[in-house]
Parts: structure tokens; sequence; C-alpha cells
């Protein structure tokens, strides 16, 4: 035999050992890559891509900015769960399926104070959409594995996977809202992932992926995502009213600190100082009274002597924000206890409740 010919044939069998042609074109799926690629192919048609146009003005012009995120289909109808800073201030909505078919979207209701926001799509000619299941609340694990899907740096389509590093982690908005009981995951989350889900191994929504702590810019392996149980909450009432009704309260304060009390000889270190009262509010027919004594205090004018809100259902409170915050997820009609500081003394009042948007 000719040696180049023997050359030839030794260096057809050595590559088909080397590319593992020699006994099966691909190597056999690991179980939990079988996993990935179902869950991929289960709810990747129900997260889109969603472009906007927010226009921006300068000293002389005002021109378009182009900006994008991700969002989840959460009914079969086209209503979409984002964050309401994907959206914020977008003059228009644009929003690209799985398949490559664009649509027009409008806001449907936006939650600032949470970062939520639902859009819907406005010219879908009848067509029925797969919507994205929601877990149901609790039951999360630290070391739980999860996905993220979302349009990364605009890359369409893309799967990262994870874990949950942590949860319960308080998360501070745009608004200055802290958003209380975040996941923390390892699961890589960049620019475009914003609005995006995150997802269990049974291809249900557990949060919805927001932040990223980053020192450049990227992803370094920790990223937040609002907990879906919070969005459930949320959504009807942005659907039916384009905003959440929260608990109204009717009182007007201020938040107090130890020297601020030890300043005005207050009883009390911490707590809201109620300093009026709305007639015919809940707080008024629960019996909260406010201040008799016009001081000012950096140039706003507060009473002093009213009712100093200390807890919130067994929560202690010490801003209002800590107040919405205990009464977050209660219903209307439901009655919630309020220990105050009236004096010298500690009075237990019941309260009930009343939402408003």
């Amino acid at each position: 035999m000719k040696k180049g010919l023997t050359s030839s044939i030794f260096l057809f069998f050595f590559l088909l050992l080397v590319l593992g042609l020699g006994s099966s074109t691909f190597a056999a799926l690991t179980e939990e890559e079988m996993i990935n690629i179902k869950i991929y192919k289960d709810v990747n048609p129900a997260v889109v891509n969603i472009t906007t146009t927010t226009l921006v003005r300068d000293f002389f012009s005002l021109y378009p900015q182009k900006g994008s995120g991700s969002g989840t289909i959460i009914d079969a109808n086209g209503y979409i769960l984002t964050n309401y800073h994907v959206i914020e201030e977008a003059s228009k909505i644009a929003v690209t399926m799985q398949d490559g078919s664009k649509y027009a979207a409008k806001v449907a209701g936006v939650d600032p104070e949470n970062d939520l926001a639902v859009i819907k799509i406005i010219n879908s000619d009848n067509r029925t959409f797969k919507a994205m299941e929601m877990a149901e609340q609790g039951g999360l694990q630290v070391g739980q594995k999860v996905f993220a899907i979302g349009n990364p740096f605009g890359l369409n389509s893309t799967l990262t996977t994870g874990i949950i590093s942590a949860t319960g982690r308080p998360l501070t908005t745009g608004a200055g809202r802290v958003i209380e009981n975040v996941i923390q995951t390892d699961a890589s989350i960049n620019p475009g992932n914003s609005g995006g889900p995150l997802i269990d191994t049974d291809g249900k929504m557990i949060g919805i992926n927001t932040a990223i702590f980053t020192p450049s810019g990227g992803s370094v392996g920790i990223g937040f995502a609002i907990p879906a149980a919070t969005a459930k909450a949320i959504i009807p009432d942005l659907i039916k009213y384009g905003k959440l009704r929260r608990p109204w309260l009717g009182i007007a304060g201020l938040p107090l600190f130890e020297q601020l009390s030890a300043y005005l000889n207050l009883p009390v270190a911490n707590g809201f100082l109620v300093s009026e009262v709305v007639d015919g509010s809940p707080s008024y027919r629960a019996g909260i009274r406010g201040g008799n004594r016009a001081v000012r205090i950096s140039g706003t004018v507060f009473y002093l002597g009213g009712d100093i809100v200390v807890e919130v259902d067994g929560k202690k409170v010490m801003s209002m924000d800590d107040i919405k915050n205990a009464l977050f997820n209660k219903k209307e009609g439901q009655r919630v206890n309020l220990k105050i500081i009236r004096g010298d003394k500690a009075i237990e009042l019941t309260m009930l409740i009343e939402l408003k948007a």
C-alpha cells in the first residue's frame, strides 16, 4: 500500500475517534441538560422582548431614545408583566414574540413603588397567547435551581441558569420604596433582562428579574427578582384600575428618631408621630388623634401632642413606609391592630382597612 494512502486512512480513523463519529453522532444528554431544554422549550414562547421609545428633551430639541427589556405574558389575551423602569415615560411600546412576530402595546397599569407594570398588546387580531403560570407563594429554598429567560443586551430568548442565593432580601426601588422578601440569585442577569421571569424547575415563574449589584455594569452573580407573590397581589388592580389600590390611613406626621424624641421630650425614641388626622378616614374612625400645638420643623408646620404609632399588627414601625409595608397585603374590610402611645400610656386600637387608588 502506498505511503500516502496509508496516511490518509490513518487520518480518517483518527478523526472518527476524535469527533466520536465511530460510535455515535452526539453525546447523550444528561438528565440536567434535558430539564434545561424542556424548561426553555415550554416557557420561552411566553417571554417577550420589549422595546420602547422615549422622547428626551435637551436644551435645543426633542429627540427619541430607544430602550429595551423583557416581559412575561401572564394572560392569553396579551397582558404582559414587566418592570416599571422598562416602560417608564415611554411614548411608544413594541413587543416582539419568540416566533418573531411584533405587536404594539399600551400601558395597562403601573406601580412605581414596587417597580412593576402591566402592558397590553393592542393589535393582536384576536390571537391567543401562551401565558406563563406563576408559582404559589412561599416554599422557596436557598440552593434551589432557577432559570432566567430574557433579552440581555438585545440578545433575544437567552437562557441562563443558577440557584437561589438568598431569600428575604430588601431592595430599594428608584421610587425610594423598600420591597421586602426579594429573591437573590446567581443566574446571570444583565441589562435587557429586566422584567423577564425567574423560573423554577416546574416551569413556573417565581420572580421578576429586576436589578443587579455590579461594579462593572455586567453580571457578577448577584441579581435580584421581585417575588411572583408580590406581583400576583398587584396585577388585578393594575389591570382594573391602572394603579395599585393601597390601604388608606388618612394621617400625616413625621418619623421619630432618638434625637428628635429627646428634643420633643417624648416617651419613646422611635415611631410615627401623628400630626393630623383626616376626618372620616380609617384612622379617624379607629380613634387616632392628631396634635394640637403647632411648631415649625425645617420650614414645615407640624402639630405636636398627637398619638405615636409604634406597632401595626405586631410589627414595629418607625416611618410611614414601615406602616405601608405592614399593611401591604391587607384586604379591604380586614381589621388590623394598632399600638399607639398617647401621653405616657400604651393603647391598643383596631382599624378597618379601606383601599384607595
